[in-house]
């Protein structure tokens, strides 16, 4: 009994042993740094400084005098009009608000319309590239088939609406490429709708 009690003594002092595997001198390196052993292992280099770090793009944003070039996080955030969740479906912290807006991310820039399917498109044969209708949308959705209105409804965020037996389909979100389109329902046709 006293054998098996040493036995599991031992055990769980080893095992406690390594819960304080850092030690205090690679702490203080770690904060004289900046530096996180992640990041360490990113490249940033723990014999350094928190401003060389900074400046290599690790830790906290470099100085004014770098313009901007090694921004924080925080900062590529504020300044593309990326979230984090965003970012992971593409919106790229390295680039413009403007930039992003047009890649169909944030908000949209002010001079652009509040509607993505506003704007001048064209229907076409898919053959031979003949127009088979001009349409135009104006902000608040309404749409224009060859000068005459039509009225058009939302659907699983696509516009679509009808003049006579074809039906045209214009996608919302402006990233899904391909899917503009229209069928004639009586003459068994379809083709492409781009914008102008």
């Amino acid at each position: 009994m006293f054998r098996q009690t040493a036995i599991a003594l031992t055990l769980t002092l080893l095992g406690s042993a390594q819960v304080h595997a850092i030690n205090a001198k690679y702490a203080e390196q770690l904060e004289r740094s900046g530096c996180t052993q992640v990041t360490e292992a990113q490249g940033c280099d723990i014999h350094k400084t928190k401003a060389e770090n900074a400046k290599a793009g690790f830790g906290a944003a470099a100085p004014a005098a770098d313009s901007g070039l090694n921004m924080s996080y925080a900062q590529k955030l504020e300044r593309s009009g990326c979230t984090q969740v965003s970012e992971l479906s593409g919106c790229d912290i390295n680039k413009t608000q403007a930039e992003n807006a047009a890649a169909g991310f944030g908000a949209a820039p002010a001079a652009a319309s509040t509607s993505p399917y506003a704007g001048n498109w064209v229907a076409t044969f898919p053959e031979t590239g003949a127009t088979v209708a001009n349409i135009r949308i104006d902000d608040q959705d309404q749409v224009w088939v060859n000068d005459k209105q039509v009225s058009a409804r939302k659907s699983d965020g696509a516009l679509v609406f009808k003049e006579g037996m074809v039906t045209y389909t214009i996608q919302g979100d402006r990233r899904l490429k391909g899917e503009d389109g229209w069928v004639d329902n009586d003459a068994g046709t379809k083709g492409p709708i781009a914008a102008k």
